[in-house]
């Protein structure tokens, strides 16, 4: 059997679909999860889908993925603009990283423009809403199958 695609999100996600909905939209993450693995499943893949608001929980998974994943797929939230740690994790993964925002971060604030995890990752898919993270999830496959 082929290794999943882990899709990771930080802090703050669990709570999509009541969290300024005028920036993030109205779906919910169960419902990106939802979408995530149906795109998975269309491209032969399956998904570990995970989310947490604890950074040394991020670093953990991303570690795990070294061995257990075939690409990631991450939406950093807050910490791809502060974490080192989360950079230096990833940089060490060794598969296809595919950083993930549903809103547009060069439309946001200025801090917003520029994250760490940008710095490890093979592509950014920003600005789509929910469907950032299913394009994310089909270039994570098409970039696995390339490996």
């Amino acid at each position: 059997m082929s290794k999943p695609i882990y899709v990771l999100s930080g802090p703050n996600l669990n709570l999509l679909g009541a969290r300024e909905p005028e920036i993030y939209g109205h779906q919910t993450l169960e419902d990106i999860r939802r979408l995530c693995e149906a795109r998975a499943s269309a491209s032969g893949r399956e998904i570990v889908f995970r989310q947490s608001n604890h950074e040394g929980e991020l670093i953990d998974w991303i570690q795990e993925a070294r061995l257990q994943a075939c690409a990631v797929v991450i939406n950093p939230a807050g910490y791809g603009h502060t974490s080192v740690a989360i950079l230096d994790a990833l940089k060490m993964v060794g598969v296809p990283v595919i950083e993930c925002h549903l809103s547009n971060p060069a439309a946001r604030e200025a801090f917003r423009r520029q994250t760490y995890v940008s710095l490890a990752a093979t592509g950014v898919v920003s600005g789509f809403g929910a469907a950032s993270y299913e394009l994310a999830v089909e270039a994570a496959a098409g970039l696995a199958r390339q490996a």
